[in-house]
């Protein structure tokens, strides 16, 4: 084999063990570690333009959360915004117990799940986790947001926003954390980030 072609295929090896270490999931103990509901009340901001776009404050917006799965984008109007998802998961969706029968996964801008058998009811799974498109307020939380692993606690505080574009582009956010399916996620311009 090639010496330069093996070289490469190192690097990428050790690439890819890197990024794999970096995005270990983190494990708690059985119990809930996000037990409180999302914080969301009424806002009086005026709308303001980000990157190219309006974005309409629809409510402030904080939640201390789970996070299940994380997916960046790197494509697509929406990634200029939001480059990753984080799939969020507060009161029993924060609890080990639950989440060990639980597979989550996303992609395209949704957050799956799947269960063999269900350790709560559905509807206590579909009202107690949510995607959320992230939109970074400033470049130090956007670097934050690489970084995060699904099982650590993340503090968000933002505004659930509506964003337009001039050529008729929008993308709104969901203003209710018990809705599912498309039009489901919320949509949150994060002015806080904090990660434990």
């Amino acid at each position: 084999m090639n010496k330069k072609l093996l070289l490469v295929l190192m690097c990428l090896l050790a690439f890819g063990a890197y990024k794999h270490h970096q995005h270990r999931p983190v494990v708690h103990g059985v119990g809930e570690i996000a037990p409180d509901e999302p914080i969301q009340t009424s806002t009086g901001t005026a709308d303001f333009q980000f990157n190219g776009f309006t974005l309409t404050p629809l409510a402030e917006y904080s939640i201390k959360a789970r996070v299940l799965s994380t997916e960046d984008y790197f494509m697509g109007t929406e990634a200029e915004l939001s480059p990753t998802d984080l799939a969020l998961g507060w009161g029993p969706m924060s609890d080990e117990a639950v989440l060990s029968k639980i597979k989550i996964t996303q992609g395209n801008r949704f957050f799956y799940w799947h269960v063999d058998e269900f350790p709560i009811p559905q509807r206590e799974i579909e009202i107690h986790a949510a995607n959320t498109h992230i939109i970074p307020a400033n470049d130090s939380i956007r670097r934050q947001l690489s970084k995060i692993r699904p099982g650590q606690i993340v503090s968000i505080k933002g505004q659930l926003v509506e964003a337009k574009r001039a050529d008729g582009w929008h993308w709104r956010s969901s203003l209710t954390r018990d809705d599912t399916g498309a039009g489901a996620c919320e949509v949150v311009y994060v002015t806080e980030l904090s990660v434990s």
